[in-house]
C-alpha cells in the first residue's frame, strides 16, 4: 500500500538547558540565534532531498520562523500556518518553569504530571486526549490533502511525540523529540502510519549546537 503522503516533521524547541526553560505551550516565544542556525542547517539538508510539495507550519512564531528559513533553503517553497500543529495548551503552567510548578500551582503540577490520558490542565490546558486527537486529525487531513506527495511539518516537542505514539507499532512514546531533527512518517488513507526513519540529526554534527537544544522530553512544552 502506498502512502498518501510522506511527512518530514522538524521540531522547534528552546536552546537553554531544559530545567531553565519557561513553559511555552501557546506562548508565543521566539525563535533564537541558535534556533535560526538550525533551521538554515536542516533546510540546507532538505534542499538536497527529493521534492518538496509544501511546508506546514505552527503558527507560533518560534516554529514559523523556522519553517520560513527552510522554505527559503529550498527555493522558496510555500509555507502555510496551521493552528492545529501547535504545542499542548499547558494552561496555568504557561510561563513557569517546570522546577517551580509544584510549588507555585500544584493543582496544575498534578494535572500535567497525572497518568490520567484525560486529566485537563487547569487554565485552559489541554488533556493528553484531546492533544492526540488534534494532532492525528490535523495530519491525516493533510495528508488526505496531498495525497502522494511529500510535504514538511513544522511542529512542537508535545505535538511530535504525539505523532509518535500514533505511527509507532506498539503505540509507546518517545522519550525526547532532539531539536530540529528529522522525522519521517508515511501517512496512509486507512489512518495507519508508519515511522520511516526517527530522531535523525545528522546534519547538525557542524553546527556547534548538537547537544545544547535537547530537551523535548515529557516536561517540556
Amino acid at each position: 500500500m502506498q502512502p498518501l503522503v510522506q511527512c518530514p516533521v522538524w521540531g522547534w524547541l528552546p536552546q537553554e538547558p531544559p530545567s531553565l526553560v519557561a513553559i511555552a505551550g501557546h506562548l508565543d516565544v521566539e525563535l533564537n540565534d541558535a534556533g535560526r542556525q538550525q533551521a538554515a542547517v536542516v533546510g540546507d539538508r532538505l534542499s538536497k532531498e527529493p521534492k518538496i510539495s509544501l511546508v506546514y507550519s505552527s503558527d507560533l512564531a518560534r516554529a514559523y520562523e523556522t519553517a520560513q528559513i527552510i522554505a527559503a533553503r529550498c527555493g522558496g517553497i510555500k509555507v502555510v500556518t496551521d493552528v492545529d500543529l501547535r504545542e499542548r495548551h499547558l494552561g496555568d503552567l504557561q510561563g513557569l518553569v517546570f522546577r517551580d510548578t509544584a510549588k507555585l500551582n500544584p493543582k496544575a503540577h498534578q494535572a500535567f504530571v497525572s497518568h490520567e490520558t484525560c486529566q485537563e490542565i487547569p487554565g485552559g490546558g489541554e488533556s493528553r486526549d484531546q492533544l492526540h486527537q488534534r494532532c492525528t486529525s490535523s495530519v491525516q487531513r493533510i495528508g488526505n490533502k496531498h495525497k502522494g506527495e511529500r510535504v514538511v511539518l513544522v511542529s512542537h516537542g508535545g505535538f511530535i511525540r504525539t505523532l509518535y505514539k500514533q505511527a509507532s507499532p506498539d503505540g509507546r512514546s518517545v522519550a525526547k523529540v532532539l531539536n530540529t531533527s528529522v522525522n519521517i512518517i508515511h501517512v496512509y488513507e486507512d489512518g495507519k502510519w508508519t515511522i520511516k526513519s526517527w530522531g535523525d540529526v545528522s546534519h547538525l554534527n557542524q553546527t556547534g549546537y548538537l547537544q545544547s537544544g535537547f530537551g523535548g522530553d515529557e516536561k517540556s512544552g
